[in-house]
């Protein structure tokens, strides 16, 4: 009986353990794909990847002239020479794109050859040091005055904007420089400039130096085009053309503009008349195009409303890197005004962003503008749009 008694109590414990313990089935040992009968493969098709595209914003002003009283305004007491204060109040504007560029009209000949503005300019170099400062990257040389001083003027000047880390093009020191367009890459998108000049006030190029300033010859400008366009994402041609303080272009230079954005540049620049003319959007061959037939002055001593309006000019491309394709896709600007005023007996130049000035005019924290001011700043901003159109173009 006692044996009886064991046997059961063993046998409760067993039956005990195993109901603890959770024994394999049939369902619970396969996966459901096992289950069905269908096994599931991993996916071979890729998420589809965005394009991969990339933008950037060139930045160009009008002409920089310096004349006999900014260069004086200019001057220290010990006798050197700085212009930081010329462009301080629009150095924001220059900054915020990723490449800039402008037209100096003169040549820095050194001191020796005595400083002068116009007819026959020589700047000092510490304008170099500004433009650099500033946000400047190019400056554009191809132009009526660079010949001012000479041959070894122009070569200096080179020299001098080379020391100061900036780009030149259009006026060249060798054969081997003239053949080699300027040629930029901005984050994987290359911009290539040429620059061309209608004259350079009848002095005649050197004999053993003909390749020292490009002058226009349509030919020539077809074929340098020809030449670059399939090296580059951006083909920018710059023109110091048309006729001075003219508002319009002349049918002549239309038809140019025409005929060069045809054979495929993307953006004309226009220099020389000192006064702003229009600009013009176009679609050639189902690409967005633009030409500016004159940027106007940025800087100079000149009088008269007309002459002193200018502008920050913005274009922004964007290129899609799986197509190969690069497009204008953004133009805006900043009108601006050269302001001339008096500081410890001498005149002193600024350029201002107008709708900005008027509206510190406004809060009260302009500093040298006053309210009696607004009528001219208004009437420049309502000019510049009338030549303009809309300050923003998105295509």
């Amino acid at each position: 009986m006692m044996l009886n008694v064991k046997s059961f109590l063993m046998l409760v414990l067993c039956l005990i353990l195993t109901g603890c313990s959770t024994i394999p089935t049939l369902s619970s040992s396969l996966t459901p794909s096992e289950v069905s009968g269908v096994v599931q493969q991993p996916s071979t098709n890729p998420e589809p990847k965005a394009p991969k595209t990339e933008a950037i914003t060139l930045v160009a002003t009008g002409d920089i002239l310096m004349h006999n009283t900014q260069i004086w305004g200019g001057q220290q007491l010990e006798g050197s020479y700085n212009f930081d204060s010329f462009f301080s109040p629009v150095e924001h504007l220059i900054k915020v794109g990723d490449y800039a560029s402008t037209n100096f009209e003169a040549p820095m000949a050194g001191p020796d050859s005595g400083y002068t503005g116009y007819p026959l300019f020589n700047s000092p170099d510490a304008i170099a040091d500004t433009f650099k400062k500033s946000g400047f990257d190019l400056i554009v040389t191809a132009n009526n005055h660079i010949l001012d001083r000479g041959y070894k003027g122009a070569l200096r000047t080179l020299e001098v904007l080379r020391n100061a880390s900036l780009d030149t093009t259009g006026c060249f020191s060798n054969l081997e420089a003239h053949n080699s367009p300027l040629i930029k890459s901005v984050r994987g998108i290359k911009i290539g400039y040429i620059a061309y000049t209608y004259g350079v006030n009848g002095i005649p190029l050197p004999q053993h130096a003909p390749y020292l300033v490009n002058i226009m010859d349509p030919d020539k400008i077809m074929a340098d085009i020809s030449t670059l366009r399939p090296k580059v994402d951006v083909l920018v041609l710059v023109l110091h053309w048309g006729e001075e303080y003219r508002q319009q272009p002349t049918e002549q230079q239309k038809e140019l503009a025409q005929k060069f954005l045809e054979a495929d540049v993307d953006v004309i620049l226009g220099s020389h008349p000192h006064v702003i003319e229009p600009m013009e959007i176009k679609k050639i061959n189902g690409k967005n195009k633009f030409v500016i037939y004159s940027l106007g002055n940025f800087i100079s001593a000149q009088n008269g409303l007309e002459r002193n309006s200018g502008l920050v000019l913005n274009l922004q491309f964007v290129k899609d890197f799986d197509t190969n394709t690069t497009s204008l896709k953004k133009i805006s600007y900043d009108a601006t005004y050269s302001h001339a005023y008096r500081s410890n007996g001498k005149l002193q130049y600024r350029v201002v962003p107008i709708l900005e000035t008027i509206q510190k005019i406004k809060d009260g924290t302009e500093q040298i503008l006053t309210p009696q001011d607004l009528p001219i700043l208004e009437k420049a901003l309502e000019q510049t749009r009338k030549q303009l159109g809309d300050p923003m173009h998105e295509l």
